[in-house]
C-alpha cells in the first residue's frame, strides 16, 4: 500500500461510521417515563444527598470508580512532538479505547491547552473529583515529572504518567526474567541507558528500586554520556550522572551486562554488541526502529537476551501488559494512589506469568508449538487471558499492604472471578485469527476478485502479511480496479475463461470428469464447469495449486456450495458438512452450528456436527461448553424436536465422555450458569459459562446467528466450513470487507491446522 493510500485509509478509519473512538453509552434502563424520573428530575436528588453526607457515596452511586481520565496537552505526542492538544486528541481517545478492551475501564481523554505547569496541574485538580484515576499522557520533559510529582502529592485518586512508568514497568519484568536467564544479579550488573527522557529515568529509576547500583549505571543523552562534571544538568540527569570517564556510547558499552535503548534507530552497531559481556541482554526499544535491528544482534551474539518495541519479534515491551491491569487492580481498592509497592508488585507478577504454563490459546495466537519461559519468552503476551487475573490482584494487595487502599478486597478468589468476566477478557479473538494467520500465510484464491469489496480484502490481507491472494476474474477488469485501490502488488491474476487459462482448464477438466463421471458428468459439461470461477478455484485448491478458497460475496449461498460439494467434497470419515459462526459478543466469543448447510439434522448428524464445532473451539485456544438446544429442558416434552436433542447429548456423553456437554436446554438457561445452576444442578454446564451452542435445525441457527448480528451488533466470523477435504469457505451474500478479511484468516489457520495434522501422521 502506497503512503498516500494508509494515510486516506487511517483518515477513513478516524472519520466512519462516525468520527473518533469512543461515546458515551448508558447502564440504566430510560425507557419509561420512570426510568427517566428515577436518572434525572426528581429522583437523583436521593444519591446528590447521600453523597453530600458522605463523599466516599460517590464511588458507590456514580461512575467515578470505573473512570479514568487521559489527560494531555500534546506537547510529546508519539514520534509526532510537540503537536498541540487538539492535534493530540485521537491518541488519547485511543487509550481510552484500550482501556476499555483490556480491563472494562472507562477512560475518558481531556485535552488541556497550555504548557505552564502550574496551569496544567490546576485545571487537573479541579477536574478530578470526576475521576477514579489520572492517567497522564504525552507531555514533555521535565515538566511532565514536576506534573506528575505535585498531582501525586495533592489528589487523593491514583495518577500515572504510563509514558514514564509503564515502559518501566514492563521493561524491569523483562530485565528481571532476563537476569535470572543469563545467572546474573541486578545488584552487580553493568548498565547502560540510551535516552533521559521520561520513559528512560523513570526506568532506571524502578531498575534501582529492584537493587541496580548508581556506579554500575551509565545514562547517554543526544550529547553522549551524562557525567558528573557536565554543566546545566537537569535534577534529573543529575540523578544519574556517572563518575567514570568516558564519553560515548561505544565506550559505555564495553564490558557492559545490559543495555537499555529509548532514544533513536540504529545507534548500535554490532562491533558495540561484541565487546558486551557474556550473556548480554539488550532491550532496544525505540520505536518503530529499535536502536539495532533485532535480526542483526541475535546474528551478532548468539548468547545474547534481545527484546524490542516491536510485534514482530519476540520478547515486544508493550506498555498495555501495564497500564490497563494497573488502573484495574488501584480503582477496585480504591487507591488514593500509585505508589512504589504497587509497581513493584506489577512487574514481579508479569515477570512470574512469563515462567507459568502458556495457555493454548495463547500458543495458537502466536503460532508456537509450546510457548515456554527462554530467551525468547522473558515477558507474557498482549494476547495472554491470564494478565487481567493475575496484575490486578497484585496491584490491588501491594495498595492494601502500603496502606492506601480505601476499599480493600476480602474474597480473593471472587475478585479473580469477576476480573475474568470482565470485558476484554476472551473477546481477543479477531487478532488472535489475524497473529495466527500472520505466523505461516497461505496462498488463498479470491474467487470473485471483480468485485471492489473483494479485491479490497484482498488487498488488506496481502498487505497485513495474512495470506498471499490468487485473483480470480476478467484481468482488465480486476487490474483498473487494483489501481483504484493503489494495490500495486504483483498479484497472480487468472481468468478461467481466457486463452492463457485453456490449458489449465483442460487439465482440470480433464481430472473433474475422471472424479464425477459416474456422477453423470460428461467432459464436455467439465469442460464448460471450468470456466465457471468457483469450478475453477476449487480445482485449483484441490489440485494444490492454491491452498484455500473464498467465495459467496456475490452469489446466494446454495449456488456457492454446490460447485464445492461437487469438485472438493466431505473428508473421509466425515457423514455431514456442517458450520460453526463465532459470534463476538460482550460475554466473549460464542461458537453457534449448524448456521448454514443442515435443514433438519438426525440426532446422529448433530452429534457430529457438534464434535466438530467443538474441535473448531479448541483450534482457537477455547475449551468448549457446549449446549444443546431446544425449546425444552431435560425431558420437559416428548415432541420428537425435543427427543432428538436428547438422544444427540446421549450419543455425545457416550462417544465423547469428556466432552462439557448436556441438554436439551432453552437457550437462557444455556447462557444463564446461575439461573442453570439453580434449575438443573445435576446438568454438566451447572456452574460452567457456556461457549458453544449447538441448534436443533437450520432454521433456528441462522435466524438467531443473524438477529444477533444485526440487533446486538455483534460482529460474526463465519460461517466456518467443517468436514470438507479441503480449507474452503464460503461468505454470506454481501459480506463487509472486515468478514471477509476474518474469513481470510480462517482459511489460512484451516490450511495450517491440516498440514500440522498431516505432520503429525507422518511422524507417528
Amino acid at each position: 500500500m502506497s503512503k498516500e493510500s494508509k494515510r486516506r485509509e487511517a483518515l477513513v478509519y478516524h472519520a466512519k461510521p462516525q468520527p473518533g473512538k469512543i461515546k458515551i453509552v448508558p447502564t440504566k434502563p430510560y425507557a419509561t417515563q420512570r426510568d427517566l424520573a428515577l436518572a434525572y428530575s426528581p429522583g437523583v436528588a436521593e444519591p446528590c444527598l447521600e453523597i453530600a453526607k458522605d463523599k466516599e457515596n460517590v464511588y458507590k452511586y456514580t461512575s467515578k470508580g470505573n473512570l479514568v481520565a487521559v489527560i494531555s496537552n500534546g506537547t510529546a505526542v508519539l514520534g509526532l512532538g510537540n503537536i498541540g492538544p487538539e492535534a493530540s486528541k485521537p491518541v488519547m481517545e485511543g487509550k481510552g479505547l484500550l482501556f476499555k478492551i483490556f480491563a472494562d475501564i472507562d477512560g475518558i481523554d481531556i485535552e488541556v491547552d497550555t504548557e505552564d505547569v502550574e496551569k496544567f496541574i490546576q485545571t487537573v485538580k479541579m477536574i478530578a473529583p470526576t475521576f477514579g484515576g489520572i492517567n497522564l499522557e504525552d507531555i514533555k520533559a521535565p515538566e511532565a515529572f514536576e506534573i506528575e510529582r505535585r498531582l501525586k502529592e495533592e489528589l487523593d485518586i491514583p495518577v500515572m504518567h504510563d509514558d514514564q512508568h509503564g515502559t518501566a514497568i514492563i521493561s524491569a519484568a523483562a530485565l528481571l526474567n532476563a537476569l535470572e536467564l543469563s545467572n546474573k544479579k541486578i545488584s552487580e550488573v553493568r548498565i547502560v541507558i540510551s535516552g533521559a527522557g521520561a520513559a528512560a529515568v523513570s526506568c532506571t529509576r524502578l531498575y534501582k528500586a529492584f537493587g541496580a547500583k548508581d556506579e554500575n549505571i551509565v545514562m547517554l543523552d543526544s550529547k553522549g554520556v551524562i557525567r558528573s562534571d557536565r554543566e546545566t544538568l537537569s535534577v534529573e540527569k543529575l540523578e544519574f550522572a556517572s563518575d567514570r570517564k568516558i564519553d560515548t556510547l561505544e565506550e559505555a558499552m564495553v564490558d557492559a551486562d545490559v543495555f537499555v535503548g529509548l532514544s533513536i534507530a540504529d545507534i548500535v552497531t554490532p562491533e558495540m554488541l561484541l565487546t558486551m559481556a557474556e550473556n548480554p541482554i539488550v532491550f532496544a526499544m525505540a520505536n518503530p526502529d529499535p536502536e539495532i535491528e533485532y535480526d542483526l544482534a541475535v546474528k551478532t551474539r548468539k548468547d545474547i537476551i534481545m527484546a524490542t518495541g516491536r510485534s514482530d519479534h519476540p520478547n515486544q515491551v508493550n506498555n498495555v501488559l501495564g497500564f490497563p491491569f494497573i488502573f484495574r487492580g488501584a480503582l477496585d481498592v480504591r487507591a488514593t494512589k500509585i505508589n512504589e509497592p504497587m509497581k513493584m508488585a506489577a512487574v514481579k507478577a508479569l515477570a512470574d506469568l512469563a515462567k507459568q504454563a502458556v495457555p493454548e490459546q495463547v500458543n495458537i495466537a502466536y503460532g508456537e508449538t509450546r510457548l515456554t519461559f527462554g530467551k525468547e519468552y522473558i515477558i507474557p503476551k498482549p494476547f495472554d487471558p491470564r494478565l487481567i487475573a493475575e496484575i490486578p490482584p497484585a496491584v490491588a494487595k501491594a495498595a492494601m499492604e502500603s496502606g492506601v487502599a480505601k476499599n480493600p478486597i476480602d474474597d480473593w478468589d471472587k475478585y479473580k472471578e469477576e476480573l475474568l468476566q470482565r470485558l476484554g477478557n476472551d473477546n481477543k479473538i479477531v487478532r488472535l485469527l489475524h497473529n495466527r494467520a500472520k505466523m505461516s500465510p497461505k496462498k488463498i484464491v479470491f474467487a470473485e476478485a471483480e468485485h471492489l469489496d473483494v479485491l479490497k480484502a484482498a488487498q488488506i490481507a496481502y498487505e497485513e502479511g495474512i495470506a498471499i491472494p490468487v485473483l480470480l476474474g476478467n484481468k482488465e477488469l480486476i487490474t483498473e480496479l487494483k489501481k483504484e485501490l493503489e494495490f500495486d502488488a504483483d498479484l497472480l491474476i487468472v481468468d478461467p475463461k481466457d486463452k492463457e487459462s485453456l490449458e489449465k482448464r483442460d487439465q482440470y477438466a480433464t481430472k473433474f470428469w475422471e472424479n464425477r463421471r459416474r456422477s453423470g458428468f460428461t467432459l464436455y459439461g467439465a469442460k464448460s464447469k471450468m470456466r465457471e470461477r468457483n469450478y475453477f478455484a476449487a480445482m485449483m485448491v484441490l489440485e494444490g495449486d492454491a491452498d484455500g478458497m473464498i467465495s459467496g460475496y456475490s452469489r446466494a449461498y446454495p449456488t456457492v456450495v454446490k460447485p464445492i460439494f461437487e469438485v472438493i467434497g466431505r473428508a473421509a470419515n466425515v457423514k455431514k458438512v456442517a458450520t460453526v459462526n463465532i459470534m463476538i459478543t460482550e460475554r466473549g466469543p460464542l461458537f453457534l452450528a449448524d448456521t448454514s448447510i443442515n435443514i433438519d439434522p438426525t440426532a446422529a448428524e448433530l452429534a457430529e456436527i457438534a464434535k466438530m464445532t467443538a474441535n473448531v473451539a479448541t483450534t482457537f485456544g477455547f475449551d468448549p461448553v457446549m449446549a444443546m438446544l431446544s425449546y425444552a429442558n431435560f425431558g420437559s416434552s416428548n415432541h420428537p424436536d425435543a427427543t432428538k436433542v436428547r438422544d444427540a447429548v446421549k450419543i455425545l456423553h457416550e462417544t465423547a465422555p469428556d466432552l462439557v456437554v448436556d441438554g436439551e436446554v432453552q437457550m437462557d438457561f444455556a447462557l444463564n450458569k446461575e439461573l442453570h445452576q439453580s434449575k438443573f444442578p445435576f446438568s454438566k454446564l451447572a456452574g460452567k459459562k457456556v461457549n458453544t451452542l449447538i441448534f436443533p435445525n437450520l432454521e433456528s441457527a441462522n435466524i438467531t446467528y443473524k438477529l444477533l448480528k444485526e440487533l446486538n451488533k455483534a460482529d460474526s466470523i463465519g460461517p466456518i466450513m467443517l468436514g470438507l477435504r479441503k480449507s474452503v469457505h464460503i461468505l454470506q451474500l454481501g459480506a463487509g470487507v472486515d468478514e471477509m478479511v476474518n474469513m481470510v484468516a480462517i482459511a489460512v489457520i484451516d490450511v495450517q491446522e491440516r498440514e500440522k495434522r498431516k505432520k503429525e501422521k507422518i511422524v507417528n
